[in-house]
């Protein structure tokens, strides 16, 4: 990684060459349906204890500026928007997901987009590009550093490749060129890290909600120091010092390079239908078909056994959860929560089900096995596969490889608007979903992001009650 081939400026040249016009019709209509799932996700974060304590963090640093804090309405700067809302756009574990590098992209990449476009009053197709622009980066990145080891030395993907996306999709609209983006990358190296000790630690997860808040922010923040020239490296992801050089131990750089005729990773996307990690997403699915779509009495179960890849095991095995965070992450628990109440009940990982006696039973009959063969999959596709077992002997299994929501089962703009309206009225009944759909709908015509930023207010922020502890 030291020759003089610069990886940094090929692929920052790239991601400024990703402009409006670059866009086909069905890029814009895979950016809606992110927008609009990224929108009323967020919402839903905005009124979980991380969120409203992120909302009163703002208040305290007395910023000013034309960025919106969603949920609540105020105005603040970019920097404090982009944190307030990535934390809140990952806040109840339902935000998209790029599986071969294990990020959450939108979270950090739209908040750091929708922050700097209100400051630098940007049209709706500039905000498209960059928001193309900046998934591009952070998941290539992501990708090229081969982020199953990367997360299984401790890293959590979204934390530590998210400011080079959010500074990408910031640098394309405060319009630095080449060289500024790749100074906004070297800036960013010095802010990535992202520790995943909070899953060992059931009460401290509530930083793990602002792991897409804190690189939305350093993203925002590195490319406006870009734009003042603040120097840094220019080859920050091959130099010998570089990122590869410090987080990845056998990197890949010619993942770094869009093969000719590929679509953008904006495709390569997973919707979360259910509110936990992405990882048993599959899982979930396989206990759909081993219980006749959810049709069974759970009291007639003897036995769960899960069969998952190497790196959903180490992880995701606490058994009493005390956190909603920690409930979320957990196999047996999510297991257990979803054979009792159904994969769309949200509240189950809420702390008053924590002990609930269906919950608890069927967590004590639920076993996690390595499969080696269900390996061969990643990182593209996390499959799990399940048998179930009842107490009269009888037995079904099911293998699913896709999960619900993936690029190759995606949800339609419709089946995102389904996953969006339980989560409007968890926060505010009132709250006009069209108005949304239709803001979102009309992105590519708009000269005011705000147009679409007021239709994600609240009027009772501060009377809908917290739906979770953490």
């Amino acid at each position: 990684m030291t020759n003089s081939h610069s990886y940094s400026l090929d692929l920052a040249s790239e991601m400024l060459a990703l402009d409006a016009g670059s866009l086909r019709n069905d890029d814009i209509s895979q950016l809606q349906r992110l927008i609009l799932d990224y929108a009323t996700v967020t919402l839903c974060g905005s009124v979980q204890p991380c969120g409203r304590k992120m909302r009163t963090w703002a208040q305290t640093q007395n910023s000013v500026g034309p960025a919106r804090l969603i949920g609540s309405g105020e105005l603040s700067n970019a920097s404090t928007a982009a944190l307030t809302n990535g934390t809140s756009a990952h806040g109840y574990e339902l935000d998209d997901t790029h599986e071969a590098s294990s990020s959450h992209p939108g979270a950090v990449v739209i908040s750091a987009a929708l922050g700097v476009a209100a400051e630098c009053g940007s049209n709706g197709q500039d905000i498209l590009a960059a928001i193309a622009a900046g998934y591009e980066a952070m998941t290539r990145i992501g990708r090229a550093a081969v982020s199953q080891e990367v997360t299984e030395r401790g890293f959590h993907a979204t934390c530590l490749f998210g400011p080079f996306g959010a500074a990408t999709a910031a640098a394309k609209l405060l319009e630095l060129d080449v060289e500024g983006l790749a100074r906004s990358w070297g800036l960013a190296l010095s802010m990535a890290s992202g520790s995943s000790q909070f899953a060992h630690e059931p009460q401290g997860t509530m930083v793990k909600r602002m792991h897409a808040g804190i690189p939305a922010m350093h993203g925002v923040i590195a490319a406006q120091l870009g734009k003042l020239e603040m120097t840094a490296p220019k080859n920050s992801l091959e130099g010998p010092l570089g990122f590869y050089h410090l987080y990845s131990e056998n990197p890949n750089l010619d993942l770094l390079a869009r093969k000719s005729g590929a679509a953008l990773e904006i495709h390569n996307i997973s919707f979360k239908p259910y509110s936990c990690c992405r990882k048993f997403h599959s899982m979930i699915d396989c206990l759909a078909i081993a219980t006749a779509n959810f049709t069974h009495d759970p009291s007639k179960i003897a036995k769960i056994d899960v069969f998952s890849p190497g790196n959903a095991i180490k992880k995701h095995a606490i058994r009493r959860p005390n956190s909603v965070m920690a409930a979320q992450y957990s196999m047996p628990y999510i297991t257990a929560a979803t054979l009792a109440y159904g994969p769309k009940k949200y509240s189950a990982f809420e702390t008053e089900y924590h002990n609930d006696p269906t919950i608890i039973s069927l967590i004590d009959k639920t076993e996690a096995h390595h499969d080696p063969k269900l390996d061969r999959y990643l990182p593209d596709h996390m499959a799990n596969r399940v048998t179930v077992t009842y107490t009269d002997g009888r037995q079904e299994s099911a293998e699913v490889i896709e999960a619900l929501g993936s690029p190759e089962r995606p949800l339609s703009f419709d089946g995102v608007l389904e996953k969006a309206a339980p989560l409007i009225d968890m926060v505010d009944p009132s709250m006009d979903l069209d108005a949304i759909s239709e803001a979102v709908h009309d992105l590519p015509n708009t000269r005011d992001i705000d147009t679409l930023m007021c239709t994600l207010v609240s009027n009772s922020y501060d009377s809908t009650a917290t739906l979770a502890a953490e």
